[in-house]
């Protein structure tokens, strides 16, 4: 198999893996704080073992002023987690995977505000576009306190991942997945204190679950994310990374019964080819906090493109 087909082949995979995350959250039936304090805890045993027996932490290349900002990083990155499955409480898994993808023009409005980055007229043409169809998406009403609370959460997990995009794409010449084995590390402690033991010693089943989020979708999922990028141009990830919200809208309905009505439909593509539009028209690859953080060899640099949650 060529190594662009083998990529393409790997990174599908992963974002199909991706959109069924929703599924595994609402079915383990914690809350979202124990859900992502357990994915941390198994996750970071999965990241762990497989960096271990692939002996990436020799030569690490991890310094203290590196070590800090994969941590805080994964501050970032473990409230988005929380925000983000907040929101799938709130609304649905169709709701907030669509606004969360709003990421990318976080970066672009934060990169103009701390590093002074211009601001083309294409670009604020599609966060125009985007804008538009976020309208079309939340399709509130005048009391629909649901929606509006789903859609802020959507929103602030989209912009703590922004955050954490922008402050690891500082971290060069270290292995990706020893950056995400920091940030997941990061979460448990970070949690430790909202963990409800009492309530998830309850859960019978839903351990399952939760075991799944740390070995399938923040182990194997990663996994195959950052191999496929060493092999696959930005034009293709980026596309295939739609691949997630368009399994998890599936997945939803069909578990669920949730979907966005026709209104809201047209809000879809107006976000998702704004989306496009400004990650293909970044200049450099960005450097992505777990589970984005992709790189070849030692470096970690991938396009924000992908947004798995």
């Amino acid at each position: 198999m060529r190594n662009e087909t083998r990529g393409t082949v790997e990174l599908t995979l992963a974002m199909v893996l991706s959109g069924t995350l929703g599924i595994f959250v609402v079915e383990s039936g914690a809350s979202p704080f124990d859900v992502v304090f357990f994915r941390c805890l198994f996750g970071a045993a999965a990241l762990g073992a497989y960096s271990l027996a692939r002996g990436y932490f020799t030569g690490h290349g991890l310094t203290p002023r590196k070590l800090g900002l994969a941590a805080l990083g994964g501050v970032f990155i473990v409230l988005n987690w929380v925000l983000l499955f907040e929101a799938y409480e709130a609304t649905s898994i169709s709701f907030a995977t669509v606004v969360y993808h709003t990421q990318p023009f976080f970066l672009v409005v934060f990169g103009a505000v701390l590093f002074r980055e211009r601001i083309t007229a294409a670009k604020v043409g599609w966060l125009a576009v985007a804008f538009a169809g976020l309208v079309l998406v939340s399709g509130i009403r005048p009391g629909d306190t649901a929606s509006l609370k789903g859609l802020g959460l959507a929103l602030g997990a989209a912009v703590l991942y922004a955050l954490s995009t922008i402050v690891t794409k500082r971290i060069t010449g270290v292995r990706p997945h020893l950056i995400a084995l920091v940030q997941v590390l990061v979460g448990i402690p970070l949690l430790l204190p909202f963990a409800d033991f009492g309530a998830a010693s309850q859960l019978g089943a839903g351990w399952g679950w939760l075991v799944g989020l740390g070995v399938i979708h923040t182990g194997l999922m990663y996994v195959l994310m950052y191999a496929a990028y060493a092999k696959l141009p930005t034009a293709k990830i980026a596309v295939l990374a739609f691949t997630y919200p368009a399994v998890a809208m599936g997945a939803d309905w069909a578990a669920y019964g949730h979907h966005i009505g026709l209104v809201q439909a047209l809000g879809v593509p107006l976000i998702v080819l704004a989306s496009l539009k400004v990650t293909l028209a970044a200049r450099t690859p960005v450097a992505a906090p777990a589970p984005r953080t992709a790189g070849h060899a030692p470096e970690a640099a991938s396009p924000a493109a992908t947004r798995a949650g």
